[in-house]
């Protein structure tokens, strides 16, 4: 008997709605099970990579806008070996257009890929126009293997190279400025074995701004996973780039800054040159040059060029005696306290006894009656001496504190240096320390330090503090730096004084600092250096630090030659350094004669 054909249709649907129900439950059990969730993770994960994206270093600018800091777009090249299909042309491909040895290349890309190495980098740092170069060779071989007529044939191919772009810091201006700029370089911390993931290259700033200010520079890395998918490219964010910084020099002043003091170094034999140029109402660094200078764009010879890598920037990371421009600081504190005038007498015997120690001149000569321009003008060590006792242990190191001697002035700069003060409150100090203090002897300091607290006598008694960094540039808007007061050692009546007492002392002894047509009051320095088994011979720092126009001080001007050959005299050797500085600035900054400034201002 035939089964009637509604209940076939009736077995059949009961059957296919049990298969239905069958595989929901399976679908269901699959999707929930424990392996299904791993399947999942695993499906996410490998469609994805993890990856550090950096931001664009920030720029540095000197004042006026020139870019003294920059980035080039550079390229990684690199191979991907499951790909690679013709070594040969590959390495004579690399050979004739980056100089690659064809040898070395080819056993490189003939390499087996392995599951733990996919990916090499045969070369980096390759310039854009050699890595355009490439791609085109690509592109024409890529053509050449749709081409038709080689259907019966292999064209050449580049198959497997991949070009990585990434940035390096670029320095247009060569050695300008580097001792205040520092440098930047690229350190590998991470490198992957496919070709999926690329290098990640952690920067590092080293010295001056670019250590300093390297986390504003930086801006904020953001770890990320890049979608393998390229329809889901727009994924990957866009960074905004570090902050840019405004640097309070100038680079014509800094240009022309190095060029007198190399002239003046190889002049003179000397190791090294410092000249640094501030405005003392501002405390703004306008130059800060040094000798020798290193090229940061070749960063990797500083251990050529510097045998120590304290001295990078000898303004702000050397220490030594400075001599007899420390007497400027000793007759500031003097005066203040009242102790003494610029007509106050002295008679220079030639000798001044102080803790069973003899203090005698530089020339061991007796002076016989001076006053104190007198003592200022033929820098007296005998005549400084009686007037640091006169002032008094306890009074002439609270002096030095207020001046900031033995201690940093927080100059935005890297690896400032310090060197401690004795003092009577110390068990090292002795009556002796109080004389020889007071012409720069047995105590050290910085070139930045020393020029940051005569400042305060051109400008009326006030420490502006010393700083690099103008204004910053960050998120389209410009936060620009306001100068801040230091210290306030001296009244302005002192500084006053003190100033026309040295501007009168370089005119009266006819010194090589003077400038025709501008008044500058100043003081030289000759210090002997110190070893381990006393002062050298024949061996001394040069120094003078000067300031003008002495009705209205634009610029602080600090000098420090180191052992120089020519002549061990601060007045032979570092005043011409000065005159040659502020023939310069005058020029640079704009700034009239002194007779033509009084005719303007009637």
């Amino acid at each position: 008997m035939k089964v009637p054909h509604y209940q076939r249709y009736l077995i059949i649907g009961i059957l296919l709605s049990l298969i239905g129900v069958m595989v929901f439950a399976q679908m269901v059990h699959i999707q929930t099970s424990v392996h299904a969730k791993a399947v999942t993770e695993y499906g996410e994960t490998w469609a994805y990579v993890p990856q550090t994206i950096f931001p664009e270093r920030g720029k540095i600018y000197d004042r006026q806008g020139s870019l003294l800091v920059g980035n080039q777009l550079l390229y990684e090249i690199g191979v991907n070996l499951v790909d690679v299909t013709d070594p040969e042309t590959i390495a004579r491909a690399l050979e004739s257009i980056l100089g690659l040895d064809y040898s070395t290349t080819l056993e490189q890309v003939s390499i087996i890929s392995s599951a733990s190495s996919s990916y090499i980098i045969l070369t980096d740092f390759v310039s854009s126009s050699k890595a355009g170069e490439i791609k085109q060779l690509m592109e024409t071989y890529g053509r050449m293997a749709k081409d038709p007529k080689y259907a019966n044939q292999l064209p050449p191919s580049l198959d497997g190279i991949i070009l990585t772009a990434h940035l390096q810091r670029s320095y247009p201006e060569g050695s300008l400025a580097s001792n205040i700029l520092g440098f930047y370089t690229l350190k590998t911390s991470d490198i992957s074995k496919t070709a999926d993931r690329h290098e990640i290259r952690v920067g590092y700033g080293f010295y001056g701004v670019e250590q300093n200010y390297n986390d504003l520079l930086a801006g904020t890395p953001m770890d990320v996973r890049i979608p393998l998918d390229p329809n889901h490219v727009d994924e990957i964010p866009d960074l905004p780039p570090g902050s840019d910084l405004i640097l309070t020099i100038d680079r014509e002043v800094q240009s022309s800054m190095e060029r007198v003091i190399d002239k003046h170094v190889k002049s003179s034999g000397a190791e090294s040159g410092t000249l640094i140029v501030l405005d003392p109402k501002t405390g703004e660094v306008l130059a800060m040059a040094t000798s020798p200078r290193l090229d940061p764009n070749r960063y990797w010879e500083i251990e050529n060029l510097f045998k120590n890598r304290v001295f990078y920037n000898r303004a702000v990371s050397t220490t030594y005696e400075p001599g007899s421009v420390f007497k400027v600081i000793t007759m500031a504190s003097a005066m203040d306290a009242g102790v003494i005038t610029p007509e106050t007498p002295f008679l220079d015997t030639g000798a001044f006894e102080i803790g069973g120690y003899v203090i005698r001149n530089w020339d061991g000569n007796a002076w016989g009656e001076q006053n104190m321009i007198g003592c200022m003008q033929h820098s007296l060590n005998v005549c400084l001496s009686w007037v640091a006792k006169q002032l008094g242990p306890k009074s002439f190191y609270e002096y030095l504190n207020r001046f900031g001697i033995g201690h940093v002035t927080g100059i935005d700069l890297a690896n400032e240096a310090t060197y401690p003060l004795r003092t009577p409150d110390d068990g090292v100090w002795y009556d002796v320390d109080l004389a020889t203090h007071s012409f720069g002897q047995g105590l050290a300091v910085t070139p930045i330090q020393l020029a940051s607290a005569i400042s305060a006598i051109a400008n009326d008694g006030t420490i502006m503090a010393p700083h690099i960094l103008k204004s910053m540039v960050s998120n389209g808007r410009q936060y620009n730096t306001t100068p801040q007061v230091l210290a306030n050692p001296i009244k302005p009546e002192t500084a006053r004084t003190l100033t026309d007492m040295l501007a009168t002392s370089l005119e009266e002894e006819s010194s090589d600092a003077l400038v025709e047509g501008y008044r500058v009051a100043g003081k030289t320095g000759t210090a002997e250096i110190p070893t381990e088994y006393g002062y050298s011979l024949g061996v001394t720092n040069a120094s003078f630090v000067g300031w003008g126009p002495v009705d209205d001080p634009r610029f602080l001007v600090y000098v420090w030659l180191e052992k120089p050959k020519s002549s061990i005299w601060g007045s032979i050797v570092a005043s011409p350094v000065f005159r040659d500085a502020v023939q310069e600035l005058v020029v640079l900054m704009n700034i009239p004669p002194d007779n033509l400034r009084a005719k303007l201002e009637q």
